[in-house]
């Protein structure tokens, strides 16, 4: 019998939004790096940035949301005022992260797909890995032409407590909107990623064509196809 989905989780970058990640990190760190220059040279802010996220990554503790477990990490034994360079951290979201969508563009039929999701009476949830402030997860959205939409959920460091691709971080997403398993589909393009919330019991679409598959996870999704492919499954429960 076919499933009937309540609920699309949808990953965001490399499935809703394409991004040029070879142009697109190095330019993020530049310009940020260039940003907290009067505080600390990039050669130590840098490695400081990626020991903090690697902590975010890392961190199953159920207490300590992923935004607390940056700034533990990252103003260890750091001298400056947290509060002063957290004021610039937001400045640069606010102001200079915008520059970065030269690297980005909005996936074929993304905003399509999303909107006849919702007009489905289902709901929608950007289930991107919550290592970003919202700031930062709001504009890649208006990158990918989703800004406006009334999306359940968009998970973002400061309100999430794990990250992908631990499937603690699905089952918070079940948690937060007194989801079952069971209604819901994840629509993702990375298989080590996206796949894992089918460990707590969440139906999993493979999404073309950026497939990424590191050969650490088997590659068995309960569908695959186009991203709009998935309106199919939502109608019958079968790949087109």
């Amino acid at each position: 019998m076919p499933r009937r989905f309540s609920t699309v989780l949808f990953d965001l970058d490399g499935t809703l939004l394409h991004i040029d990640v070879e142009a697109f990190f190095p330019d993020y760190f530049a310009l940020l790096g260039a940003a907290v220059s009067g505080y600390m040279a990039p050669e130590k802010f840098i490695p400081r940035l990626m020991r903090a996220t690697e902590a975010m990554i890392s961190n199953r503790d159920p207490a300590t949301s992923n935004r607390e477990v940056f700034l533990e990490v990252f103003f260890a034994n750091l001298d400056t005022p947290r509060d002063e360079l957290m004021s610039v951290f937001e400045a640069f979201y606010r102001t200079e992260f915008s520059k970065l969508s030269r690297h980005a563009r909005p996936a074929a039929r993304a905003r399509e797909v999303v909107e006849t999701v919702l007009a489905g009476g289902r709901k929608a949830v950007i289930a991107t890995s919550p290592v970003f402030p919202r700031l930062a997860v709001e504009e890649r959205l208006r990158w990918a032409n989703l800004d406006g939409l009334p999306f359940a959920l968009v998970t973002t460091y400061e309100d999430m407590h794990f990250c992908k691709p631990h499937p603690e971080y699905y089952a918070e997403i079940l948690t937060r909107l007194g989801l079952l398993p069971g209604e819901c589909l994840m629509v993702g393009n990375d298989v080590e990623e996206d796949l894992p919330a089918q460990d707590v019991g969440i139906a999993a679409y493979l999404a073309g064509p950026d497939v990424i598959h590191r050969g650490r996870r088997p590659r068995t999704p309960d569908f695959e196809g186009p991203l709009e492919g998935l309106l199919s499954v939502l109608d019958d429960g079968v790949a087109s």
